[in-house]
């Protein structure tokens, strides 16, 4: 299924491919780099969504664009402050390693279904560092079918949705949340692809470990290829 997806996403045209506010350019995207490598994440407190948020902001101003993304197989720290993420004594148990692409922008902007499909699920995941709000949505090209999800969205956005409703690529499904309804971080979707959900509803892990990260790199392809960017 992975290469069916890859196929896929080079049979489309992907310049009108957009998952958040399609008036911001991808001209205007930027690259943000939470790594454990990145240098300049050591001054950063990154166990709020304060410090962090002034950080991701630093980044755009920087580079004069109007909304960062990147994240795809990034492993990043910013998970230690949460017990949901770090029940696991083995090192390489520890949940760090991001499967989605984060795209970081100001609370209220409209996410865009990403592709025609309908709503397979919806809850808010309210474990502290988790989704929040999210949203699934079920999509089928010929013999493929396969899954998108959007995170960290606002509590309103769930309100009028039903399973089984039928969307079109680019029409708006939600809003992003604040830090308050969001599972506490700077206001970003996390968009993720999902190709086998494994029996889930409403939620689908977005990072995993180290010992996982074969699977779940296989099961989630890099939401990047469909965005194109």
């Amino acid at each position: 299924m992975h290469q069916e997806f890859r196929a896929l996403c080079e049979q489309l045209d992907l310049s009108n491919v957009y998952v958040i506010d399609d008036s911001i350019s991808k001209s205007d995207y930027c690259l943000l780099d939470l790594s454990t490598t990145n240098p300049e994440l050591q001054s950063v407190d990154v166990s709020t969504s304060e410090t962090l948020g002034e950080y991701v902001n630093s980044v755009i101003d920087k580079n004069q664009s109007k909304l960062a993304y990147g994240g795809y197989l990034e492993q990043r720290n910013i998970y230690q402050r949460s017990d949901y993420f770090n029940e696991q004594v083995d090192p390489n148990d520890e949940r760090n390693i991001h499967l989605g692409v984060d795209l970081w922008v100001t609370a209220g902007t409209p996410v865009l279904a990403v592709l025609d499909g309908k709503i397979h699920s919806f809850q808010n995941n309210i474990n502290f560092g988790d989704y929040g709000p999210t949203i699934i949505i079920e999509h089928r090209f010929n013999k493929l079918t396969f899954y998108s999800l959007y995170g960290h969205l606002s509590k309103s956005s769930l309100t009028s949705l039903k399973t089984g409703q039928h969307v079109q690529q680019g029409e708006v499904i939600a809003t992003l949340g604040t830090a308050s309804e969001n599972g506490d971080y700077p206001p970003h979707l996390h968009f993720q692809i999902i190709l086998d959900l494994q029996g889930r509803t409403g939620d689908y892990p977005g990072v995993c470990s180290k010992n996982d990260l074969s699977f779940y790199k296989n099961n989630c392809p890099n939401p990047a290829l469909i965005l194109g960017i």
